[in-house]
């Protein structure tokens, strides 16, 4: 971008005492700070020029600004504001010309992904974030935001605040709702006791984790009638949640599915674009959400069980092309320690 010679003048920095500086000047000292060592408005003292001579400036800008420029910062004020949605909060002090997106409360961030590349295409704007559907704490950087020069014309910021206003919201947090959820193990060989239960202590930390409580745990054999009974049993009490394990697979003795189709849930997807998590299920009858988790939850600490949860207690119907949708990075790594969610699972949608 060529500047209009109004905008900018330069003056040596031995002739800049008593000048107010037009924007912030970051230092960086490796491996100790990086951040604003002089900033936007402060004026210039004498015992100041030695410290700008050694962050390597020579001459500082005295700024003239036109009715169609905007300065930088108050640029990022404008774009922060465009992008934030319900459940996003901002700062209204700009560093180095950035503002940050942060999340207002526990939840999931919703990403509107094309929405941010149009507005990233604009250009002398930019936007970076977190990715969706990702679980995020109160307080916790979402994204960043800011012009690139350090004035930037009225009609290129007018055209990218146009566009986050077309794709709004941009970003936002849904809260996570609480819900009572019950648990449904099948297995003849554990209600036979031959081997001991280890799913009920995995699923219940996970739903403890989001707030909500596992009011009711019961042992079934590999019985479709036994199945589908408690399924409809668990509905009429008003069970939001309703979780099976194992019997997901193809076996003869892989009964699960046909019960939870024999308690008359018809709205049923079956399978997921994930590994570990290949045999899921997802089903709905009314405002319940029926999950069926393959038996690899056992053996993995992450799997499409925690991709999903979130969606689901942040309120979401997930359906067969959500599912689909995982396929780009739905491929765990099984790295020796799992960093989970910090890491590329579930995350390329």
């Amino acid at each position: 971008m060529v500047q209009d010679k109004k905008t900018y003048q330069t003056i040596r920095v031995e002739d800049a005492v008593g000048s107010t500086l037009a924007h912030d000047i970051t230092e960086i000292r490796p491996g100790e700070f990086k951040g604003p060592s002089f900033r936007r408005g402060q004026k210039i003292e004498e015992k100041d020029i030695c410290r700008l001579m050694k962050l390597g400036k020579r001459h500082l800008y005295v700024l003239d600004l036109g009715k169609d420029e905007v300065h930088e910062d108050d640029a990022a004020l404008e774009l922060v504001s465009a992008l934030s949605g319900k459940g996003v909060k901002y700062s209204s002090s700009p560093k180095e010309g950035k503002l940050s997106l942060i999340a207002g409360h526990d939840g999931l961030v919703k990403v509107n992904a094309d929405g941010l590349r149009e507005f990233n295409m604009v250009p002398e704007v930019m936007c970076a974030s977190i990715h969706n559907n990702t679980q995020v704490k109160k307080g916790q950087q979402l994204a960043g935001t800011r012009a690139i020069p350090l004035v930037i014309k009225r009609d290129i910021l007018d055209a990218a605040l146009q566009i986050a206003a077309d794709h709004t919201p941009i970003f936002t947090v849904k809260k996570f709702k609480r819900v009572k959820a019950r648990l449904i193990i099948t297995g003849s060989e554990i209600y036979e006791g031959l081997i001991d239960d280890r799913f009920e202590e995995v699923v219940r930390k996970k739903i403890t984790d989001f707030g909500s409580t596992l009011e009711e745990t019961v042992i079934l054999p590999d019985d479709r009638d036994l199945i589908a009974d408690t399924v409809q049993s668990f509905l009429e009490k008003g069970t939001e949640l309703i979780i099976t394990t194992g019997g997901m697979s193809v076996d003869p003795d892989d009964v699960t599915r046909a019960g939870i189709i024999k308690a008359g849930i018809e709205e049923i997807y079956y399978s997921a674009a994930v590994l570990p998590g290949a045999m899921f299920q997802i089903a709905y009858k009314g405002e319940a959400t029926v999950m069926g988790i393959p038996a690899c939850a056992l053996y993995h600490s992450t799997t499409v069980f925690d991709l999903i949860l979130p969606r689901i207690f942040a309120g979401e119907k997930v359906d067969n092309r959500d599912l689909a949708g995982l396929s780009h990075g739905g491929l765990c790594l099984n790295c020796d320690v799992c960093r989970y969610p910090v890491c590329p699972f579930g995350k390329g949608c």
